[in-house]
């Protein structure tokens, strides 16, 4: 006996899975935590080897990115540039993602 007597309850249009993907995660209204958490993972790769290794924590809260540095001197000149790093993450994870960064 077949599961679906007519073909009719299967969809046949294929869509790509980043599609699909992207289509889930606005259903369940979790695309900005899954953005956030792009960011918080992908910390290391978008500053380098040299800022992560002197990050202690990397958090975000009400979409501001709060970086715990155990450098002063990084910490000083990340606050100097931190119109720069918000441009690198705005157009690595989209506009919006995050609105402002505080470093700790």
């Amino acid at each position: 006996m077949r599961k679906y007597a007519n073909d009719s309850a299967r969809k046949s249009i294929t869509s790509p899975l980043k599609d699909v993907f992207a289509q889930l995660l606005e259903t369940y209204k979790i695309k900005d935590k899954y953005d956030e958490r792009m960011v918080v993972s992908g910390w290391s790769e978008l500053m380098g080897n040299t800022v992560a290794k002197r990050t202690a924590d990397v958090s975000v809260r009400n979409k501001t990115l709060y970086v715990r540095i155990t450098s002063g001197p990084l910490k000083k000149e990340l606050m100097m540039n931190k119109s720069k790093v918000l441009s690198l993450i705005d157009t690595k994870y989209g506009n919006g993602v995050i609105k402002d960064i505080v470093f700790l």
